[in-house]
């Protein structure tokens, strides 16, 4: 019976986002088009505001824009109407947010919005509520059925407000061409700011790194190799240029009496996997995964100028 009606729950929010798609393909496409490009252009704030339930759905798109690099904070209509209407500027855009369009707590902050011809997005269900009429940009969000029973705790409804506020986040973040490296700028904590974590943050440098000419004995590089203790030591030509790694794997290949005095270049593997240090850790982990190597070189037109090791990045917490 729970089961049953968690599906149904869930479902009947899915039908209420697969009819805001199909809008957003129709009737709903110009003005959405519109909000971004009115939000791009703005060159103050993001102000969201809705009470109930559309605030806290508000309070969400507000941290999801701010997250993305579009600057946007929350703003409570009550507290609007006693003196926090003075975080509003003309070069701001307010969103405010109300599935029926007459929340009359907000009637102050729109009313400022007209007065002071700062933008105005709405977020509703109806394009005839005194929100919708009042808005520069309505956007019109289909009246699907709520999940609840009885059709009147928000469930669909705010399931839709945060899905278009999603949209035009991403939107918004799409047409900046904002990159994992502005994201980690704004996630510098938890497991999300150890996945957005830069090579050049985890790998070893300087005296660390394993290195030796081509022409290098075995027998000084293997006291380089194990004294280094990643496994493996880096070969460079002349040049300075990575052209080759010597793993435990090459010296179980050339086990014979006369190891020690071959050279380098001639018990190397030719061509190593190599990441750069402005490559993301995860994906140096990942290529740690697929080549099934324990260490990465960390190369910088092509020489050597670190190696990470896969322990330094479980330790970051990317597993």
């Amino acid at each position: 019976m729970f089961v049953e009606s968690a599906i149904r729950t869930i479902e009947t929010e899915a039908n209420g986002l697969i009819e805001l798609a199909s809008k957003l393909r129709g009737d709903l496409s110009s003005n959405f088009a519109l909000a971004v490009s009115a939000i791009a252009r703005a060159r103050g704030r993001i102000i969201i505001s809705g009470m109930g339930k559309s605030g806290h759905v508000g309070r969400k798109i507000a941290a999801t824009f701010a997250s993305t690099g579009t600057p946007s904070f929350f703003v409570h209509p009550g507290e609007a109407s006693h003196g926090d209407l003075g975080m509003v500027t003309s070069e701001d855009v307010v969103v405010a947010i109300s599935w029926s369009g007459e929340t009359s707590e907000l009637r102050d902050i729109v009313q400022y919005t007209r007065r002071f011809n700062v933008p105005l997005i709405a977020i509703t269900s109806r394009l005839d509520s005194s929100l919708g009429r009042e808005a520069d940009i309505p956007l019109i969000l289909p009246r699907s059925a709520e999940a609840c029973p009885h059709n009147l705790a928000p469930t669909t409804s705010t399931t839709m407000q945060i899905a278009i506020g999603d949209a035009l986040a991403v939107a918004l973040l799409e047409s900046r061409s904002f990159t994992p490296k502005d994201f980690r700028r704004f996630h510098p904590g938890g497991k999300l700011g150890a996945v957005l974590t830069f090579v050049r943050e985890a790998m070893h440098s300087g005296s660390s790194v394993p290195i030796v000419s081509l022409s290098t004995l075995m027998s000084e590089a293997l006291i380089i190799m194990s004294a280094k203790s990643f496994g493996c030591v880096g070969v460079t030509d002349s040049m300075g240029v990575l052209v080759g790694v010597v793993t435990d794997g090459d010296l179980r290949r050339h086990m014979c009496l006369g190891l020690t005095s071959m050279r380098a270049d001639e018990v190397m593997s030719h061509a190593p996997s190599v990441v750069g240090p402005d490559d993301l850790a995860a994906f140096a982990l990942s290529e740690i995964q697929k080549k099934a190597v324990t260490a990465l070189f960390v190369v910088d037109g092509g020489k050597p100028v670190g190696i990470v090791h896969i322990h330094d990045l479980i330790k970051l917490g990317i597993v």
